[in-house]
């Protein structure tokens, strides 16, 4: 798919739902690689283009993607086919907005395995303190003893500390 489609589609599922079940509160957000920043972009979303706003509490966002230009250059986008203008249209790290007092309440845990790849663990962290800096609730985790698949395959266990955090 086109990545602009994919991020409207996660955008008007979560305003379906806020339209549909009204009395909804307390929505998270959870993502994992792709799917984290497809959950990040949600963060960014202006939602008065929606008429909506979600009462987002939280985002666990994990081993994400959040700057989509070096992908420009590797098989990944082969499928995707992404311009530059995409890529930065649809990076979270180029979106991210100031939060305003009912995102200031908004918990966001940014999750990278210790063997994540270095791209995935140095985006995470500039993710995270970028959000941090516009003043958002962030707090970073490093799982140690993991890597990019088994940190969310993990997440079924009830002992596991991301399961737990």
């Amino acid at each position: 798919g086109h990545m602009d489609t994919m991020v409207l589609q996660v955008r008007r599922s979560l305003a379906f739902l806020v339209r549909r079940y009204p009395g909804i509160r307390g929505i998270y957000l959870c993502g994992h690689s792709a799917g984290a920043q497809l959950a990040a972009m949600v963060l960014s979303t202006d939602w008065t283009e929606y008429g909506v706003v979600p009462d987002i509490k939280g985002a666990v966002l994990v081993s994400g993607v959040y700057d989509l230009e070096p992908i420009l250059h590797t098989y990944v986008n082969d499928a995707l086919n992404m311009s530059r203008e995409v890529a930065q249209r649809n990076s979270p790290l180029r979106c991210i907005i100031p939060a305003e007092p009912a995102a200031a309440a908004c918990q966001v845990l940014v999750a990278v395995a210790q063997h994540d790849s270095p791209e995935f663990r140095r985006q995470s962290q500039e993710y995270g303190q970028a959000l941090r800096a516009a003043g958002w609730s962030v707090s970073m985790l490093d799982l140690a003893g993991t890597d990019h698949f088994d940190i969310i395959e993990k997440l079924s266990e009830e002992s596991y500390i991301l399961t737990q955090v």
